[in-house]
């Protein structure tokens, strides 16, 4: 089984849900797309991971609920207990920022502000998650026994890397400004 089989898992045991639901679940810290979800959760219902129901839907076609079996529950254990591995990092702007002496100051400035305004859109939204969970949890989304505290760590790891990010933007910024 692969990672993104193993999240689907995961996100399925913490909360019954359809396909598309998992797609935007999984958004925040995972790229998947349809094409990726659907064909791997039916080899995983297929497989005994998963069960499905059902849900009839007047104004689109039925929609299945998937729901985690206990081999599923089991499997998922398992994995846990496996180190992970090195993390993946591919971003287009740091490739661009290595070759930015081949461009105008403009330009340059231009790729920087972009991300800082994709950044704070991002700041905003994950400042309103968090919120929302603490919310829901009254306040106290800490406690490591509770489905809710994978979400809390991963939102405020969210947070903090878009406001490292935030800073790194501006300090660029601030340099190209310096030298022009």
């Amino acid at each position: 089984m692969n990672t993104l089989a193993y999240g689907l898992l995961g996100l399925v045991a913490r909360m019954p849900s359809s396909g598309y639901d998992l797609m935007l679940q999984l958004q925040p810290f995972w790229q998947a797309k349809h094409s990726q979800i659907y064909p791997l959760l039916a080899k995983l219902e297929q497989d005994g991971y998963l069960d499905f129901t059902r849900v009839q839907q007047t104004d689109r076609p039925d929609k299945k609920v998937y729901s985690i079996t206990e081999k599923g529950r089991s499997t998922l254990r398992e994995w846990l207990d496996r180190p992970t591995s090195d993390p993946v990092f591919r971003d287009e702007l740091s490739l661009k920022a290595y070759c930015l002496w081949l461009t105008d100051r403009s330009t340059a400035r231009k790729l920087f502000e972009e991300r800082e305004a994709r950044y704070l859109e991002h700041l905003n939204m994950f400042e309103s998650f968090l919120a929302e969970l603490e919310q829901a949890c009254d306040g106290t989304p800490e406690d490591p026994s509770t489905p809710n505290f994978g979400e809390y760590i991963l939102l405020s790891r969210g947070l903090r890397s878009i406001r490292e990010e935030l800073n790194w933007c501006r300090w660029v910024i601030e340099l190209i400004d310096k030298k022009a």
